[in-house]
């Protein structure tokens, strides 16, 4: 779930701001969320980059936490509850870290107000075999570092484009993933907040292999086909959260998330169903 309005502007109302970075590590790794847990929230985690927490050239940060039931790795029918923290901080000169957004710096300043963009280090959350029976066999996916780079446009009032690449993923280490993104948000009342999203995720054949691919050792081990993927689509995804501003620093939110698998994905033997519904609640504190 990315955020609805350019990262660059006046703060908008809280329960708005903070929810939806948890949104998407649910990670909310949403779901961003989060980041949040290497299942569903694989497919969201570091999606975009959230700058909400302070208003331009000044320092603040957001922190929380709360609990999503998503599938267990993407393409799982299993699903299962866990918890998740938030802590993202920006300051002032540009730069911003945290379970959100990674560690980077945003170039974009007062002169591009509806704009945002920039460098930033992230991590691929990486998946564990004991995970699931389904995955018995074929071994760890390990968590890797990843460079990448981040555009945010906001387009008319409450209208925003949002893009990431991201390079480093799955066990090559030469995982490339890009994830595009468009989302609207309106008022819904005096202190509540309606965002509806949709994002699409593009990678490469060597973070498809890791995730959705089976090498002869694997197949051999697992007792599953061998399955070398393509390059393509890896998901679709449509998001809705409803937030609520408590008070002018603390705000709680619901969200949901719909996914589906593309071919290239949908086809692979580790895929037990391709659609997927994810749901989290969460709150989080302006500081």
């Amino acid at each position: 779930m990315k955020h609805l309005r350019p990262a660059n502007r006046a703060a908008t109302p809280v329960g708005y701001r903070t929810s939806i970075i948890k949104f998407s590590l649910m990670r909310i790794g949403l779901l961003a969320l989060g980041p949040l847990t290497p299942t569903q929230a694989q497919a969201q985690a570091f999606d975009t980059v959230r700058l909400y927490g302070a208003k331009i050239a000044q320092d603040g940060g957001t922190m929380g936490g709360g609990l999503s039931s998503a599938p267990k790795y993407s393409g799982s029918k299993q699903q299962h509850f866990q918890g998740f923290p938030l802590i993202d901080y920006r300051w002032a000169s540009g730069a911003f870290a945290g379970t959100g957004n990674g560690i980077g710096y945003n170039f974009s300043r007062a002169g591009t107000p509806n704009s945002a963009f920039g460098l930033r280090l992230t991590a691929d959350l990486g998946r564990k075999e004991s995970l699931d029976a389904k995955l018995k066999g074929l071994g760890d996916v390990k968590i890797r570092p990843e460079l990448g780079v981040f555009f945010n446009h906001g387009l008319i009032e409450g209208l925003e484009a949002t893009s990431s690449l991201r390079y480093g993923s799955g066990n090559s280490q030469r995982g490339l993933v890009a994830d595009l993104g468009l989302s609207y948000s309106r008022p819904v009342g005096t202190r509540t907040m309606l965002g509806l999203g949709v994002a699409a995720s593009l990678v490469n054949a060597d973070h498809m292999q890791s995730y959705f691919g089976t090498d002869k050792v694997q197949a051999g081990n697992s007792g599953l086909a061998v399955y070398s993927p393509k390059a393509g689509l890896r998901d679709l995804r449509a998001n809705a959260l409803l937030s609520y501003s408590v008070n002018p620093r603390t705000g709680v939110s619901l969200g949901l998330s719909a996914g589906y698998l593309g071919r290239e994905a949908k086809a692979s033997p580790l895929t037990q169903q391709a659609s997927s519904l994810s749901v989290f609640a969460g709150v989080s504190y302006l500081f």
